[in-house]
């Protein structure tokens, strides 16, 4: 079995295959203070709940936009998990030619993504991603990872306006019964959930404009299913893009 780990900088997503069937997925919380014991306790107790002894896994994939936390999640799957991770950076085959000014600039996460879309639904794509950023990545028709765009994710978003306003409170990122809200729980859930439709059907009109007509539109990340509920430019809803996208260059790198 492979183990997939995305570490990104609010949560980090793992996945088991057993050949290219994903089977338990789990999300944690970036925690920048947790020591490796802490991780690899965390990962051996997720094996145990799922009934799946250690010794079945063949290999880990692990893509990490969070330089500081990959050593200490490698040192847990060497140590808890007894493999070496491959980790997708620039000496690892992805399949994915990069037309990015810098490559080396573009996050791990977002090349493997790239992975995932050239195999699995081929270009032109847009790969809309809900995480700490909104990320969109262009794919060409020839699946090149063209780049892209970046703004605040939901929740950094929603974080930085609480913190700004004396009077604003927390609330969760759901459909408010009317876009105009009458209370200011519901004023706040409108702003944040349908701006964000805004943001994505605006972008995803000027990445079609460029990529053209034929452009897929994948969403995937922690809040893509909310989102995509209110509106018809996400085509495709892939919540685990980027486990499926190690699983692909783990068998590139084979």
């Amino acid at each position: 079995m492979l183990l997939a780990v995305d570490v990104g900088n609010t949560n980090i997503t793992l996945g088991l295959y057993d050949g290219e069937t994903l089977g338990p997925r789990w999300r944690i919380a970036t925690d920048h203070a947790s020591m490796p014991d802490e991780y690899g306790l965390q990962f051996v107790g997720m094996f145990a709940n799922a009934g799946i002894a250690v010794d079945k896994l063949t290999g880990i994939c692990l893509a990490s936009v969070v330089p500081p936390l990959t050593n200490k999640v490698v040192e847990a799957c060497r140590n808890y998990l007894q493999r070496d991770p491959l980790i997708v950076d620039a000496g690892v085959k992805t399949g994915v030619r990069v037309l990015y000014e810098d490559p080396k600039a573009v996050g791990a996460d977002r090349i493997v993504d790239a992975a995932a879309v050239q195999h699995l639904y081929g270009g032109p794509a847009c790969v809309v991603d809900f995480g700490t950023g909104t990320t969109f990545d262009a794919i060409t028709a020839n699946g090149e990872y063209l780049g892209g765009a970046i703004a605040p994710g939901i929740g950094v978003a929603a974080e930085a306006l609480f913190s700004a306003g004396a009077k604003l409170m927390r609330v969760d990122i759901a459909r408010p019964p009317s876009v105009i809200g009458r209370n200011t729980t519901h004023a706040l859930q409108s702003g944040l959930l349908f701006g964000y439709v805004g943001l994505v059907e605006g972008l995803v009109a000027r990445f079609r404009a460029e990529l053209g007509p034929e452009m897929k539109v994948i969403g995937t990340g922690g809040l893509a299913e909310i989102v995509s509920r209110e509106t018809d430019v996400i085509k495709i809803l892939a919540p685990w893009l980027t486990l499926d996208g190690l699983r692909i260059i783990w068998g590139l790198n084979k």
